[in-house]
């Protein structure tokens, strides 16, 4: 048994660096190699046998006595072992999701020995590096394993154990709750307008203060931005910035936006928070510290309903329930120089903004390649190369790789696609309509646009 303020104060140190026998089964699906792609199988090997139906009395009550009990009681002895031998036992690969759950809050070398020599036995799979967690929740993304009926509940117990403000995050909706895991940092659940407050988040900015392109000398040309316009009005929100921040809620062009920024992929869009059904508030986007395969899972403060970050789409609460699907505008990634040459009027977030901090996490943490488990990738393409991703007006997802799409425009090339057309725009890319209306385009890298877009056309030249 170990102390609760041991156990805490390790819980701590993580979020401050962003952290009856059994029958035998009634039907099993043998995932057969055929029912996955090629390159899944090549990579990830043949999955396992998946059991259908609940679990067991005593399957239940093991889970519940290993990944439950064990954070709510703050123990890990013996009744605790005999319960991952127990699962180890059921050969039920879906209760490898929870254990990937609790495997991401372990306190205990010991403890986490046993998570993984178990999901191991489970999913049938030897660990080729010390990155278990990493292992493990890759091969159940990419094998589609199953989550057992009652998974959320016992996720929702082993998160909320952890940080009580995702208790209202975790519910039912219309969202993959297998593929969430946690990010390293606590909920930002700072009020509107309040993001001076010190938080041990990821701190989003509300109503950041900007100045003239003139008074932005703490810029250099080179520096990556992201510009928006919105009504004849531009402005640009420097990547170092967003790093550190992630979420902006933000009024331009006498329109009001969100704009998430998730620097694990890559990926920063704009949505218009306004214009909504009668009787909805503007939602307030905020970061939740939490991931679905490496994209930041972001939701809004005033309902707590999640948003699917790369949709726009409201997939849990009140806002889902209301069938919210927020509009996006376009965001274009440039250096500051071209941006501010083509647009002299624009303004630019201020660089206080920034904390004092200077990340620059693509050449750095994630120069090779994503730090959170993705599972499988669509490998028509590398899995950080940039795209431009946009959805056509028959709603059909097409990405064009950026460099090559950006040398064929520079040439004089046309690029289209039913509706769409890209044109160069102040050093970078945009996608519009044949009338020239702003169709919503992002740029991301590869893993995670053909993720939330598993269908998506890829462009070629």
């Amino acid at each position: 048994m170990f102390s609760v303020i041991n156990f805490y104060i390790r819980v701590l140190c993580l979020l401050f660096l962003a952290g009856s026998f059994f029958a035998a089964p009634r039907t099993v699906d043998a995932q057969q190699a055929s029912e996955l792609p090629a390159y899944v199988i090549e990579e990830f090997g043949q999955p396992p046998a998946v059991p259908k139906g609940s679990l067991s009395r005593d399957l239940k009550r093991a889970v519940r006595t290993a990944l439950v009990d064990s954070l709510e009681q703050s123990v890990w002895g013996p009744d605790q072992q005999d319960a991952l031998a127990t699962i180890a036992q059921s050969k039920d690969p879906r209760v490898a999701w929870a254990i990937s759950d609790m495997m991401r809050f372990s306190w205990r070398q010991s403890f986490d020995d046993s998570l993984a020599e178990t999901a191991a036995t489970l999913l049938g799979i030897t660990y080729s590096s010390d990155q278990r967690w990493d292992q493990i929740t890759d091969h159940l993304i990419a094998w589609d394993i199953p989550a057992y009926p009652g998974y959320l509940k016992t996720k929702r117990a082993i998160f909320t154990q952890l940080v009580p403000g995702w208790s209202r995050i975790f519910v039912k909706g219309d969202i993959d709750w297998r593929l969430v895991s946690w990010g390293g940092v606590q909920i930002d659940d700072r009020p509107f307008d309040q993001t001076d407050i010190a938080c041990n988040c990821i701190p989003a900015a509300d109503n950041p203060e900007v100045s003239s392109a003139k008074e932005a000398t703490w810029l250099k040309d080179s520096d990556i931005i992201f510009g928006i316009e919105v009504n004849g009005e531009y402005r640009a929100y420097p990547r170092r910035i967003m790093e550190v921040r992630e979420m902006v809620n933000d009024t331009l062009g006498g329109r009001d936006l969100g704009i998430p920024y998730c620097t694990l992929c890559g990926a920063a869009q704009a949505y218009f928070t306004d214009g909504l059904p009668a009787g909805v508030k503007r939602p307030v986007l905020r970061t939740s510290g939490l991931l679905i395969r490496s994209n930041k899972v972001m939701y809004d403060l005033e309902t707590f309903s999640v948003f699917d970050t790369f949709l726009g789409k409201a997939v849990t609460g009140p806002l889902a329930r209301r069938g919210i699907v927020l509009e996006q505008a376009t965001v274009v990634t440039s250096d500051w120089g071209s941006w501010r040459r083509a647009h002299p009027e624009t303004t630019v977030l201020v660089e206080e903004l920034a904390l004092g901090r200077d990340f620059d996490f693509r050449n750095g943490r994630d120069a090779n390649g994503p730090i959170f488990p993705v599972g499988d990738v669509d490998p028509r393409l590398g899995v950080q190369e940039d795209v431009i991703g946009v959805v056509t007006a028959s709603g059909t997802p097409v990405a064009f790789p950026r460099n090559k799409a950006f040398l064929a425009l520079r040439a004089g090339e046309e690029i289209a696609y039913e509706n769409v057309r890209l044109q160069l725009d102040a050093g970078g890319i945009k996608a519009i309509g044949a009338d020239g209306s702003d169709l919503g385009s992002h740029q991301a890298f590869w893993f995670a646009w053909s993720q939330f877009y598993p269908v998506t056309v890829l462009w070629t030249p």
